[in-house]
């Protein structure tokens, strides 16, 4: 059955945390700014407090705590999932096409093989497979079923019906 995923390297993953400030409490210092945070929300991530505007990627400036519940880290840089992939995610390979596909790219997988999700289609008819299609890959090929058994037929032996 088909999964979809993305390409991705081996991160230093973080959540982030909304919380309420409660009124009475003492007010936490910021890590990003060193001030106190007065607000009514703070976040807290790698264990310190930050104020909602200070949380941010070190690449495209988005707030953190807007974006998603999770930050990574690598190289003493804070950053969103995008920035964290394009600057340290694993590249490769499409096998259908050999184009390169970027880290941040939605990708199709079967066994070892990585694909666009373009390209993730019968190589036979050309049909394109939708999330829980059933595939095959005979011979480092993709085909739809119809195809599949199709081959069988031709090379002497029915497929087992489940």
């Amino acid at each position: 059955t088909l999964m979809e995923g993305r390409r991705a390297a081996a991160a230093n993953v973080s959540s982030i945390q909304m919380l309420s400030v409660q009124p009475d409490t003492k007010p936490k210092g910021c890590a990003g700014c060193n001030r106190k945070i007065k607000d009514r929300y703070l976040l807290k991530a790698l264990d310190k407090y930050w104020h909602e505007d200070c949380l941010k990627c070190a690449c495209c400036d988005c707030r953190l705590g807007e974006v998603g519940s999770t930050l990574y880290t690598k190289a003493n840089l804070i950053l969103c999932r995008r920035d964290y992939l394009r600057l340290f995610g694993v590249t490769g390979n499409c096998a259908a096409c050999s184009k390169l596909i970027p880290a941040f790219e939605m990708v199709m997988r079967a066994k070892d093989n990585v694909y666009h999700l373009d390209c993730f289609a019968c190589q036979l008819c050309n049909q394109r497979f939708c999330v829980g299609d059933k595939f095959f890959l005979k011979n480092n090929m993709i085909l739809c079923q119809t195809d599949y058994e199709e081959g069988l037929m031709k090379e002497g032996y029915a497929p087992q019906v489940r």
